[in-house]
């Protein structure tokens, strides 16, 4: 085998980057939390460090946008192997909240921790969700030090998502919709380097673009917002939240940079009454013709990617000064869940 022009994989001491858990590691962890949500297939968006949530307290507080309404997710980190002490911690959660996922993060799983989120999984219903993740570092040579999360456990029925699940239990639009989303979920395993949430029996799919409140869509829907047509796709930016119409309005300051660097006029929508807020690019569709779906996902994969070279470092950059604080406060359900309609 010709190796030549090639460098070796070597694995990096976790401590070599982060001395300190609470001081190095979560901050990071949170200002990247789009690593993890890519590893466990949500979009997340982090309300809370060092969160009180009632009586406890978690490493890193965040919401599920891609659910509605929107889920809670707690995560404890470590950067050593798995002890009771954070096991305690996680069921201590797992008995004072109704509803939440919880992601446990360390640098190595012990066989009986891995086993214990394996029985929390068994024993509790679909309200609560366990994940375990171990973190890694790697690099080549002088490169800059690559992270990488690997699930070693979570729910049993996860990795199936909705596809395995009772189908008989979903409407004719919702399997069409899970469908359409497994394959484009393929598709951009293929071709493309962004990834989306787990593919779910709804309208759209999320895609992280690195910033709390912000999010990038796909749309694939059954009905059509501007003409006659039986459907529509669209790639959208989707700001929620209370800083919502503060981003808003700055983005609507640099509207004809955006769509010049995007190369297309976008639809700029701020509804009344209501926080959430986006800006879209779409196209006339017939969900029902399957034959086209290759098509469709290559429009959808191509404007996605613009998207996000275009209006990630632009997001990134946008002030936060002024803005109202955020609150725990679910949002009208997911921005885009607001648009379907019956």
């Amino acid at each position: 085998m010709d190796t030549e022009g090639l460098g070796d994989l070597e694995r990096v001491e976790l401590r070599d980057q982060w001395q300190n858990e609470a001081r190095d590691f979560t901050p990071w962890l949170a200002a990247n939390i789009q690593v993890l949500g890519s590893a466990l297939g949500m979009s997340l968006e982090v309300e809370a460090q060092e969160k009180e949530v009632g009586p406890f307290r978690a490493d890193i507080l965040c919401q599920d946008t891609s659910e509605a309404p929107k889920n809670m997710v707690l995560v404890e980190n470590q950067l050593e192997k798995t002890n009771h002490t954070h096991l305690g911690q996680i069921l201590t959660y797992a008995a004072g909240l109704q509803t939440a996922t919880i992601v446990w993060v360390a640098s190595e799983f012990t066989d009986e921790h891995r086993a214990a989120l394996d029985w929390l999984n068994e024993v509790t219903d679909t309200q609560l969700r366990f994940f375990g993740l171990e973190i890694e570092l790697w690099r080549i040579g002088d490169s800059a030090r690559a992270p990488k999360l690997n699930v070693v456990a979570r729910p049993n029925d996860w990795t199936r998502g909705v596809r395995n699940s009772a189908r008989a239990d979903l409407s004719a639009t919702q399997m069409l919709q899970l469908d359409f989303w497994n394959g484009f979920s393929e598709h951009l395993s293929t071709h493309s380097t962004l990834k989306g949430i787990t593919p779910r029996a709804q309208h759209y799919m999320s895609h992280a673009i690195g910033r709390s409140g912000c999010s990038l869509s796909t749309v694939f829907a059954t009905w059509s917002s501007e003409s006659e047509e039986p459907g529509e796709l669209r790639v959208e930016l989707t700001l929620t939240g209370s800083k919502s119409d503060h981003f808003y309005g700055q983005l609507t300051q640099i509207k004809d940079d955006i769509e010049q660097k995007l190369g297309t006029t976008l639809t700029w929508h701020r509804p009344e009454g209501k926080t959430m807020r986006r800006l879209y690019q779409r196209l006339d569709a017939d969900p029902n013709d399957q034959a086209r779906w290759p098509d469709y996902y290559t429009w959808l994969r191509e404007r996605l990617e613009k998207f996000h070279s275009v209006l990630q470092p632009i997001v990134g950059s946008l002030n936060a000064d002024d803005a109202p604080p955020e609150t725990m406060d679910a949002d009208e359900g997911s921005g885009e869940a607001e648009t379907e309609q019956a």
